[in-house]
């Protein structure tokens, strides 16, 4: 995973496939991350993920209820049609914010 850190917002840069064996480590790495840098808005960059299960809605889940405890806010941005499907399904689309550029 990678991610990026400016001023108060976190980018979190999902890998290929977001599944228990990566779900960990997002909500480890995540965690310390946001709370080393004071962080209020972390976005979730879909661009290089095709495959998401119920382990990583959780981590997302996760996430989210610690950044709204101290007011902030959580999107998604470079989701594919499947992963849209996935967090509609799931629900978060009523919590989180999905931006969505023009679709090629």
């Amino acid at each position: 995973m990678e991610y990026q850190v400016q001023e108060n917002c976190l980018t979190i840069f999902l890998p290929k496939e977001v599944d228990h064996h990566n779900a960990e480590i997002i909500r480890q790495d995540a965690d310390r991350v946001i709370e080393n840098n004071h962080i209020k808005y972390v976005i979730f960059d879909f661009e290089q993920t095709e495959f998401m299960d119920s382990s990583g809605i959780g981590a997302i889940m996760g996430r989210y209820r610690i950044i709204r405890l101290i007011g902030g806010e959580v999107w998604a941005v470079h989701t594919n049609a499947r992963i849209r499907k996935i967090l509609t399904m799931s629900g978060i689309t009523k919590i989180m914010q999905i931006y969505e550029e023009d679709q090629k």
